[in-house]
């Protein structure tokens, strides 16, 4: 029996994992510092009270408890030893004949790692709920304060990045100030609230077309949203941000700017492009260890105009799904075959009945575009359970504009004895 050893759990390494599941004289090993899958694209939803973190994840165990060749452990990569069919982790070490990496990526700051303090990125369900705390703790403190100037440092909010996720943030954080927190504050006027997109290039959305790109620009600024475009960030410090010479005082900072893969590239001894992606081979396997397999936001693909895959949940999604078929054919004594990725295209929501979609050319915006979002994302959450909540959530979110998970969870916290407790 073949061993599989596969580390994360993200889109890439949770597909080869089910494909992998299903066949035979295989034995399928699962790491992951998490018990669960995350459905990053609605990680947003999270960071601004839409969603809860457990209406967009789900246990692991759960996905494969009916296999018995599947076996789930969390844990830590600590060191990878290629020639030795070994992975060292924080739970002791693991042997495989096949290696699948999926280990994602993270955000980069382009050397000014201190940023990351000030600036959370968005990528885990920690940094969700995080920005979520610091977003409605502006509002609470600005609804008990006069001060008008320092008001409006709390209500401002400034967003380093014009992709999607930038997008999605600036729209939600929009919506949530106009509308939501119009209805519930009592001393705060929705309009103060300052949302500021800031992008170094010379527009938000720079994959999708111009047309597309200028209509997203458009539907932010009708909510709201300051767009600034070929405008870089030179300094970020706990309450301000300098921006080409201006500082910009802001409570909350958001960073949705850059992202690298994963540090364990550096065992494999394979070239690393500019983000620290590894350049694989056609059949997504290292040139000096055939055995071993990099996918998803980890591994550099070129496509025929020679520009690397994106690195959107698609394109990992295919990648995990097409090793671990290829893996299958090659245990079967058959010929591995060449990676293809067929392009789904893409989507971006701006807010409520506003997205931008391209697919095989054709062009959607506005409420058409937001639609198909909303399929597209219900489809690919896991568990039935999982999309009836997140569906229920959003009609509601969508004829009230409430938002229902607007918990402060707080960042430091202390554990009261038994004296303390009855104390009050």
């Amino acid at each position: 029996m073949k061993q599989i050893l596969i580390i994360g759990s993200g889109f890439a390494g949770l597909n080869a994992a089910k494909v992998l599941a299903g066949g035979k004289n295989v034995g399928i090993t699962l790491i992951d510092r998490n018990n669960y899958h995350l459905f990053q694209p609605l990680l947003y939803q999270v960071a601004t009270a839409g969603l809860s973190p457990a209406e967009i994840a789900v246990p692991i165990r759960s996905l494969f408890a009916s296999y018995a060749n599947v076996r789930v452990f969390q844990g830590e990569v600590i060191d990878i030893a290629p020639n030795d069919n070994l992975v060292h982790t924080d739970i002791g070490e693991f042997y495989y004949d096949y290696l699948i990496l999926a280990c994602g990526a993270r955000h980069f700051y382009f050397g000014n790692a201190a940023w990351e303090e000030f600036a959370p990125g968005l990528k885990t369900v920690e940094q969700a709920v995080e920005i979520r705390r610091r977003i409605l703790s502006a509002f609470e403190k600005a609804e008990t304060i006069s001060d008008m100037q320092e008001k409006s440092r709390l209500l401002t909010f400034l967003i380093v990045g014009g992709g999607s996720t930038g997008v999605e943030l600036a729209g939600a954080i929009a919506e949530l100030s106009r509308f939501t927190f119009a209805r519930d504050f009592r001393n705060i006027d929705p309009t103060m609230a300052r949302i500021i997109l800031v992008e170094a290039g010379p527009r938000i959305l720079p994959t999708f077309s111009e047309g597309l790109s200028a209509a997203a620009r458009v539907a932010l600024e009708r909510l709201g949203v300051h767009v600034w475009t070929s405008r870089k960030v030179a300094r970020i410090d706990r309450e301000k941000v300098t921006i080409d010479g201006e500082t910009v005082a802001a409570a909350t900072i958001l960073w949705a700017a850059g992202i690298q893969a994963s540090g364990l590239n550096r065992f494999l001894g394979g070239t690393l492009d500019p983000m620290g992606r590894i350049i694989v081979e056609p059949d997504l396997s290292l040139k000096e260890h055939n055995h071993i397999f990099v996918v998803g936001d980890q591994a550099h693909v070129a496509r025929q105009q020679g520009r690397p895959l994106p690195a959107i949940a698609p394109v990992a999604l295919q990648q995990g799904r097409f090793v671990a078929r290829n893996l299958l054919r090659e245990i079967k004594g058959r010929k591995r075959k060449s990676f293809h990725y067929k392009d789904k295209g893409q989507l971006t929501t701006i807010g409520r009945k506003k997205a931008v979609m391209e697919f095989g050319g054709i062009e959607l915006q506005g409420f058409w575009a937001w639609m198909a979002w909303l399929v597209v994302h219900i489809y690919y959450l896991m568990g039935f359970k999982n999309r009836l909540f997140v569906l229920l959530q959003w009609t509601i979110s969508y004829l009230n504009y409430e938002k229902g998970a607007r918990l402060i969870v707080r960042k430091n916290w202390r554990f009261y004895g038994p004296e303390k407790e009855k104390d009050g």
